[in-house]
């Protein structure tokens, strides 16, 4: 088995960058789709989450190249120092190589990212995507509750009387859990780019 090239690394790390990125706005549009789709009763429509997404992925870029500045700082700082390392962030004028070449990674993270968010069906995609996760997260939270109530409403006269109550405590409680849940992941998310950024 041959050993894998610089080039199939540096497609590796952007490609991971690129789907960071999206599992970071993914998560963020599923937020929001929660709260006002479904938690204020919103109809959903996709065209209205596209200027958030398109600024999200900008964001996003923005981050990369922030990376790609704080990697050339690295990199000048390291030229000409032969010592010895003293931890991983501590890089010598060996490094400089493997810091250009992440420099240059970041840039194309940063430019693949504000390519997306100029693409309309590319940011519709992402909407659509995060819909079904919100969707998928109350179908889910919903069969939980269901498991713990059973409500049949041929059983139950009170059913219908009952059921805006029901629904109010779905959009109040359940929901406002939920969208908490998704901010703690959404931020495990944001960490976990970060830390793949150096």
């Amino acid at each position: 088995m041959s050993k894998p090239s610089r080039n199939d690394a540096s497609n590796a790390f952007i490609f991971e960058g690129i789907h960071i990125a999206e599992a970071a706005l993914r998560m963020a549009l599923k937020n929001r789709i929660l709260v006002e789709s479904i938690g204020e009763g919103h109809d959903f429509d996709p065209s209205s989450f596209i200027d958030e997404a398109r600024e999200i992925m900008l964001g996003l870029a923005q981050e990369a190249h922030d990376s790609a500045a704080r990697v050339a700082e690295q990199r000048k700082s390291a030229w000409g120092l032969h010592t010895k390392s003293r931890g991983t962030h501590d890089y010598r004028d060996r490094d400089t190589g493997n810091l250009r070449r992440r420099g240059r990674e970041y840039k194309r993270v940063a430019k693949e990212l504000e390519r997306r968010a100029g693409d309309e069906a590319e940011l519709l995609r992402i909407i659509e995507q995060a819909r079904e996760a919100a969707w998928e997260d109350v179908a889910a939270n919903i069969a939980s509750t269901l498991k713990l109530v059973v409500q049949r409403p041929d059983l139950d006269a009170d059913y219908a009387q009952m059921r805006e109550a029901r629904m109010e405590a779905l959009r109040s409680v359940d929901l406002t859990a939920l969208a908490g849940q998704q901010r703690k992941r959404a931020k495990a998310v944001r960490k976990a780019a970060r830390k793949a950024g150096g």
